[in-house]
Protein backbone atom coordinates (compact mmCIF):
# COMPACT_ATOMS: atom_id res chain seq x y z
CA UNK A 1 0.00 0.00 0.00
CA UNK A 2 1.48 3.26 -1.35
CA UNK A 3 1.72 5.90 1.46
CA UNK A 4 1.68 9.24 0.18
CA UNK A 5 1.75 11.25 3.58
CA UNK A 6 5.20 11.73 4.70
CA UNK A 7 3.94 13.54 7.58
CA UNK A 8 4.75 10.49 10.57
CA UNK A 9 7.79 11.46 13.03
CA UNK A 10 9.38 10.27 15.87
CA UNK A 11 8.04 10.38 19.37
CA UNK A 12 10.22 12.92 21.17
CA UNK A 13 8.71 12.93 24.03
CA UNK A 14 9.38 11.24 27.33
CA UNK A 15 10.29 7.21 27.42
CA UNK A 16 9.71 5.04 30.18
CA UNK A 17 13.40 3.66 31.81
CA UNK A 18 13.85 0.11 30.34
CA UNK A 19 14.59 -1.22 33.81
CA UNK A 20 10.87 -0.08 34.75
CA UNK A 21 8.91 -0.95 32.33
CA UNK A 22 7.28 -4.37 34.15
CA UNK A 23 5.96 -2.34 36.26
CA UNK A 24 3.04 -1.27 34.26
CA UNK A 25 1.36 -5.10 34.87
CA UNK A 26 0.58 -4.56 38.27
CA UNK A 27 -0.05 -0.68 37.65
CA UNK A 28 -3.04 -1.86 35.14
CA UNK A 29 -3.77 -5.12 37.54
CA UNK A 30 -4.63 -3.06 40.68
CA UNK A 31 -7.47 -1.51 39.15
CA UNK A 32 -9.41 -4.61 38.38
CA UNK A 33 -7.68 -6.29 42.39
CA UNK A 34 -9.10 -3.28 44.34
CA UNK A 35 -12.25 -2.57 42.78
CA UNK A 36 -13.19 -6.11 44.24
CA UNK A 37 -14.95 -5.19 47.58
CA UNK A 38 -14.20 -8.98 48.75
CA UNK A 39 -10.85 -8.42 47.98
CA UNK A 40 -10.75 -4.94 49.76
CA UNK A 41 -12.08 -7.08 52.87
CA UNK A 42 -9.88 -9.44 53.13
CA UNK A 43 -7.23 -7.50 52.41
CA UNK A 44 -8.36 -5.30 55.60
CA UNK A 45 -8.64 -8.60 58.02
CA UNK A 46 -5.16 -9.35 57.39
CA UNK A 47 -3.92 -6.64 59.35
CA UNK A 48 -6.31 -7.68 62.78
CA UNK A 49 -3.29 -9.81 63.41
CA UNK A 50 -0.22 -7.63 63.34
CA UNK A 51 -2.55 -5.22 65.31
CA UNK A 52 -3.15 -7.44 68.05
CA UNK A 53 0.51 -8.32 68.08
CA UNK A 54 1.93 -4.79 68.28
CA UNK A 55 -1.04 -4.28 70.65
CA UNK A 56 0.28 -7.20 72.81
CA UNK A 57 3.56 -5.69 72.83
CA UNK A 58 2.71 -2.31 73.84
CA UNK A 59 0.82 -4.00 76.93
CA UNK A 60 4.32 -5.59 77.82
CA UNK A 61 5.79 -2.04 78.51
CA UNK A 62 2.87 -0.22 80.14
CA UNK A 63 3.28 -0.56 83.52
CA UNK A 64 -0.93 0.74 84.36
CA UNK A 65 -2.07 -1.76 81.95
CA UNK A 66 -0.13 -4.45 83.67
CA UNK A 67 -1.50 -3.33 86.83
CA UNK A 68 -4.84 -3.10 85.80
CA UNK A 69 -4.63 -7.21 84.57
CA UNK A 70 -2.69 -7.95 87.49
CA UNK A 71 -0.61 -10.13 85.52
CA UNK A 72 3.06 -10.09 83.77
CA UNK A 73 2.36 -10.30 80.11
CA UNK A 74 6.12 -10.49 79.64
CA UNK A 75 5.36 -14.22 81.66
CA UNK A 76 2.38 -15.13 79.76
CA UNK A 77 3.21 -14.05 76.06
CA UNK A 78 7.23 -13.58 76.23
CA UNK A 79 8.31 -11.52 73.04
CA UNK A 80 10.97 -13.69 71.43
CA UNK A 81 11.79 -15.78 68.67
CA UNK A 82 8.51 -17.68 69.12
CA UNK A 83 6.71 -14.69 69.38
CA UNK A 84 8.04 -13.67 65.83
CA UNK A 85 7.67 -17.14 64.53
CA UNK A 86 4.04 -16.93 65.45
CA UNK A 87 3.39 -13.98 63.48
CA UNK A 88 5.53 -15.23 60.23
CA UNK A 89 3.09 -18.43 60.28
CA UNK A 90 -0.05 -16.63 60.55
CA UNK A 91 0.75 -13.89 58.08
CA UNK A 92 2.27 -16.07 55.55
CA UNK A 93 -0.80 -18.24 55.28
CA UNK A 94 -3.12 -15.33 54.85
CA UNK A 95 -1.05 -14.11 52.12
CA UNK A 96 -1.48 -17.83 50.59
CA UNK A 97 -5.06 -17.07 50.50
CA UNK A 98 -4.83 -13.90 49.22
CA UNK A 99 -2.59 -15.46 46.14
CA UNK A 100 -5.44 -18.03 45.81
CA UNK A 101 -8.60 -15.13 45.37
CA UNK A 102 -6.52 -13.06 43.06
CA UNK A 103 -3.65 -14.80 40.98
CA UNK A 104 -5.46 -17.44 38.92
CA UNK A 105 -6.69 -15.24 36.14
CA UNK A 106 -3.23 -12.96 36.13
CA UNK A 107 -1.76 -14.92 33.37
CA UNK A 108 -5.02 -17.38 32.25
CA UNK A 109 -6.55 -14.32 30.86
CA UNK A 110 -3.95 -13.41 28.52
CA UNK A 111 -3.29 -17.17 27.33
CA UNK A 112 -7.24 -17.34 26.54
CA UNK A 113 -7.28 -14.47 24.88
CA UNK A 114 -4.00 -14.42 22.81
CA UNK A 115 -2.69 -11.60 24.91
CA UNK A 116 0.78 -13.07 24.97
CA UNK A 117 1.91 -11.68 21.35
CA UNK A 118 0.88 -8.43 22.07
CA UNK A 119 3.27 -8.06 24.49
CA UNK A 120 6.03 -9.46 22.59
CA UNK A 121 5.63 -7.88 19.71
CA UNK A 122 6.83 -5.02 22.05
CA UNK A 123 10.29 -4.44 23.62
CA UNK A 124 9.34 -6.55 26.78
CA UNK A 125 10.96 -9.78 27.62
CA UNK A 126 9.60 -13.34 28.71
CA UNK A 127 11.54 -12.43 32.04
CA UNK A 128 9.96 -9.01 32.28
CA UNK A 129 6.45 -10.03 31.82
CA UNK A 130 6.94 -12.64 34.84
CA UNK A 131 8.45 -10.30 37.26
CA UNK A 132 5.57 -7.98 36.31
CA UNK A 133 3.02 -10.54 37.10
CA UNK A 134 4.40 -11.60 40.05
CA UNK A 135 4.54 -8.20 40.98
CA UNK A 136 1.13 -8.07 41.40
CA UNK A 137 1.21 -10.35 44.05
CA UNK A 138 4.76 -9.78 46.28
CA UNK A 139 3.81 -5.65 46.57
CA UNK A 140 0.14 -7.30 47.97
CA UNK A 141 1.63 -9.68 49.76
CA UNK A 142 4.87 -7.62 51.41
CA UNK A 143 2.70 -4.99 52.66
CA UNK A 144 0.84 -8.11 54.98
CA UNK A 145 4.45 -10.29 55.88
CA UNK A 146 7.33 -8.75 55.99
CA UNK A 147 6.79 -5.08 56.10
CA UNK A 148 4.69 -5.48 59.11
CA UNK A 149 6.91 -7.81 60.70
CA UNK A 150 9.69 -5.50 60.43
CA UNK A 151 7.57 -2.62 61.84
CA UNK A 152 6.75 -4.93 65.07
CA UNK A 153 10.20 -5.78 65.43
CA UNK A 154 11.31 -2.15 65.30
CA UNK A 155 8.43 -1.43 67.50
CA UNK A 156 9.97 -3.51 70.45
CA UNK A 157 12.98 -2.71 69.42
CA UNK A 158 12.24 1.24 70.38
CA UNK A 159 10.48 0.28 73.69
CA UNK A 160 13.29 -2.32 75.09
CA UNK A 161 16.14 0.00 74.17
CA UNK A 162 19.32 -0.56 71.91
CA UNK A 163 20.79 -3.76 73.96
CA UNK A 164 17.74 -5.77 73.35
CA UNK A 165 18.07 -4.75 69.69
CA UNK A 166 21.58 -5.65 69.44
CA UNK A 167 21.19 -8.97 70.53
CA UNK A 168 17.71 -9.56 68.78
CA UNK A 169 18.97 -7.87 65.29
CA UNK A 170 18.70 -11.52 63.66
CA UNK A 171 15.19 -11.85 63.87
CA UNK A 172 14.64 -9.25 61.67
CA UNK A 173 16.75 -10.64 59.16
CA UNK A 174 14.75 -14.07 59.96
CA UNK A 175 11.34 -12.14 59.65
CA UNK A 176 12.53 -10.35 56.07
CA UNK A 177 14.11 -13.73 54.59
CA UNK A 178 11.32 -15.93 56.06
CA UNK A 179 8.46 -14.14 54.41
CA UNK A 180 10.29 -13.08 51.37
CA UNK A 181 11.10 -16.63 50.81
CA UNK A 182 7.50 -18.24 51.42
CA UNK A 183 5.71 -14.92 48.88
CA UNK A 184 8.10 -15.62 45.98
CA UNK A 185 7.52 -19.36 46.09
CA UNK A 186 3.87 -18.64 46.48
CA UNK A 187 4.00 -16.01 43.41
CA UNK A 188 5.51 -19.03 41.19
CA UNK A 189 3.00 -21.60 42.15
CA UNK A 190 0.34 -19.12 41.55
CA UNK A 191 1.19 -18.07 38.39
CA UNK A 192 2.57 -21.82 36.82
CA UNK A 193 -0.99 -23.00 37.68
CA UNK A 194 -2.37 -19.78 36.25
CA UNK A 195 -0.48 -20.20 33.05
CA UNK A 196 -1.59 -23.94 32.33
CA UNK A 197 -5.13 -23.14 34.06
CA UNK A 198 -7.65 -20.97 32.31
CA UNK A 199 -10.74 -21.46 34.37
CA UNK A 200 -10.61 -19.46 37.40
CA UNK A 201 -12.70 -21.50 39.69
CA UNK A 202 -10.45 -24.78 38.76
CA UNK A 203 -7.42 -22.70 38.92
CA UNK A 204 -7.92 -21.84 42.99
CA UNK A 205 -9.34 -25.64 43.43
CA UNK A 206 -5.58 -26.81 42.23
CA UNK A 207 -3.58 -24.16 44.18
CA UNK A 208 -5.64 -25.43 47.49
CA UNK A 209 -5.81 -29.07 46.65
CA UNK A 210 -1.69 -29.07 45.59
CA UNK A 211 -0.86 -26.85 49.10
CA UNK A 212 -3.19 -28.79 51.37
CA UNK A 213 -3.70 -32.62 50.19
CA UNK A 214 0.37 -33.61 49.64
CA UNK A 215 0.27 -33.02 54.01
CA UNK A 216 -2.44 -35.63 54.10
CA UNK A 217 -0.24 -37.58 52.06
CA UNK A 218 2.52 -37.47 54.30
CA UNK A 219 0.59 -38.32 57.18
CA UNK A 220 -0.68 -41.57 55.78
CA UNK A 221 2.93 -42.07 54.49
CA UNK A 222 3.98 -41.27 58.34
CA UNK A 223 1.76 -44.28 59.25
CA UNK A 224 2.19 -46.52 56.93
CA UNK A 225 6.39 -46.64 57.02
CA UNK A 226 7.10 -45.73 60.27
CA UNK A 227 9.11 -42.78 59.49
CA UNK A 228 8.60 -38.88 59.49
CA UNK A 229 10.49 -38.32 56.40
CA UNK A 230 7.18 -38.32 54.19
CA UNK A 231 6.43 -34.74 55.82
CA UNK A 232 9.61 -33.95 52.70
CA UNK A 233 6.46 -34.02 50.28
CA UNK A 234 4.68 -31.59 52.21
CA UNK A 235 5.65 -27.82 51.45
CA UNK A 236 3.38 -26.55 54.87
CA UNK A 237 6.07 -29.14 56.41
CA UNK A 238 9.12 -27.72 54.40
CA UNK A 239 8.41 -24.16 55.19
CA UNK A 240 7.83 -24.21 58.49
CA UNK A 241 10.74 -26.13 59.16
CA UNK A 242 12.57 -23.45 57.44
CA UNK A 243 10.87 -20.74 59.43
CA UNK A 244 11.97 -22.59 62.65
CA UNK A 245 15.24 -23.24 61.18
CA UNK A 246 15.35 -19.53 60.45
CA UNK A 247 14.23 -18.34 64.00
CA UNK A 248 16.76 -21.20 65.88
CA UNK A 249 13.37 -23.06 66.99
CA UNK A 250 14.17 -26.05 64.58
CA UNK A 251 14.83 -29.60 66.44
CA UNK A 252 15.36 -33.32 65.03
CA UNK A 253 14.07 -34.48 68.46
CA UNK A 254 12.54 -38.13 68.21
CA UNK A 255 9.21 -38.65 69.05
CA UNK A 256 8.25 -41.77 70.66
CA UNK A 257 4.88 -43.62 70.20
CA UNK A 258 4.39 -46.92 71.93
CA UNK A 259 2.75 -48.98 69.22
CA UNK A 260 0.74 -52.08 70.73
CA UNK A 261 0.16 -55.10 68.68
CA UNK A 262 -2.65 -57.15 70.45
CA UNK A 263 -2.78 -58.70 73.53
CA UNK A 264 0.72 -57.53 75.96
CA UNK A 265 2.90 -57.57 73.22
CA UNK A 266 4.37 -53.50 72.54
CA UNK A 267 6.67 -51.81 70.65
CA UNK A 268 7.85 -47.96 71.09
CA UNK A 269 7.82 -46.67 67.31
CA UNK A 270 11.18 -43.58 67.07
CA UNK A 271 9.48 -40.68 64.67
CA UNK A 272 12.72 -38.50 63.51
CA UNK A 273 12.25 -35.53 61.62
CA UNK A 274 14.14 -34.99 58.49
CA UNK A 275 17.17 -32.73 58.15
CA UNK A 276 16.89 -29.66 57.65
CA UNK A 277 18.53 -29.31 54.54
CA UNK A 278 16.08 -31.37 53.11
CA UNK A 279 13.28 -28.94 53.53
CA UNK A 280 15.56 -26.83 51.27
CA UNK A 281 16.22 -28.90 48.83
CA UNK A 282 12.77 -29.67 47.89
CA UNK A 283 11.78 -26.19 47.93
CA UNK A 284 14.16 -25.87 45.72
CA UNK A 285 13.47 -28.30 43.57
CA UNK A 286 9.56 -27.35 43.26
CA UNK A 287 10.68 -23.94 42.24
CA UNK A 288 12.37 -25.22 39.51
CA UNK A 289 9.84 -27.32 38.32
CA UNK A 290 7.31 -24.23 38.72
CA UNK A 291 10.05 -22.12 36.52
CA UNK A 292 9.94 -24.46 33.85
CA UNK A 293 6.39 -25.00 33.62
CA UNK A 294 6.42 -20.66 33.29
CA UNK A 295 8.73 -21.11 30.29
CA UNK A 296 7.00 -23.70 28.43
CA UNK A 297 3.75 -21.65 28.49
CA UNK A 298 4.93 -17.99 28.18
CA UNK A 299 5.28 -17.44 25.04
CA UNK A 300 4.34 -15.25 22.18
CA UNK A 301 3.01 -18.19 20.36
CA UNK A 302 1.49 -21.88 20.82
CA UNK A 303 1.50 -24.77 18.44
CA UNK A 304 -1.44 -26.29 18.38
CA UNK A 305 -2.10 -30.09 17.05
Amino acid sequence: MAVYEHNYKPFTGKTTPTWSRFLIIPRNAYRAVFSSKIFIMFFAVCFIFPLIMSILVYLKHNTNALGIFQAQLNDLIPIDASFFFTFVWVQCYLAFFLSVLIGPPLISRDVENNGLPLYFARPFTRTEYVIGKMCVLLILTSLMTWVPGLLLFGFESYLEGWTWFSENAWMAGAIYFGCFLWIVFISLFTLAVSAWVKWRVVASGILVGLFFIPRALAGMITVATFTNYGNLISLQTNFTNIWLGLFGLFSRDAMRVPMNYGGSASREIIFWEPPLWGSWAMIVFVALILLTMLYLKVRAYEVVR
